[in-house]
C-alpha cells in the first residue's frame, strides 16, 4: 500500500493499493483515478506517487519478473 494525502479533507491521509490505480492526472492538481472510477485529489506530485509505487513494488518483489 502507498500513503497519499487528500486535498480538501484537512490533510487526511489514506493508503491505496497501487494495483488499483487506473491513471494519474496532473493538471492542475494531482488526481488519482482508480479502476472503480473513484477520483482522489491528492497533495503529492506525480513524481512522489511514482516513487512510492516503485518502492512498494520493490518491497513486495513485484519486479522479479520484470528484470
Amino acid at each position: 500500500m502507498i500513503q497519499v494525502t487528500l486535498l480538501g479533507k484537512h490533510g487526511d491521509g489514506l493508503y491505496l493499493n497501487p494495483h488499483q490505480i487506473e491513471y494519474i492526472q496532473c493538471k492542475p492538481d494531482t488526481t488519482i483515478v482508480m479502476l472503480s472510477g473513484k477520483k482522489l485529489v491528492v497533495a503529492e506530485t506525480y513524481e512522489e506517487i511514482y516513487e512510492r509505487i516503485v518502492s512498494y513494488r520493490k518491497e513486495i518483489g513485484g519486479f522479479k519478473n520484470e528484470e
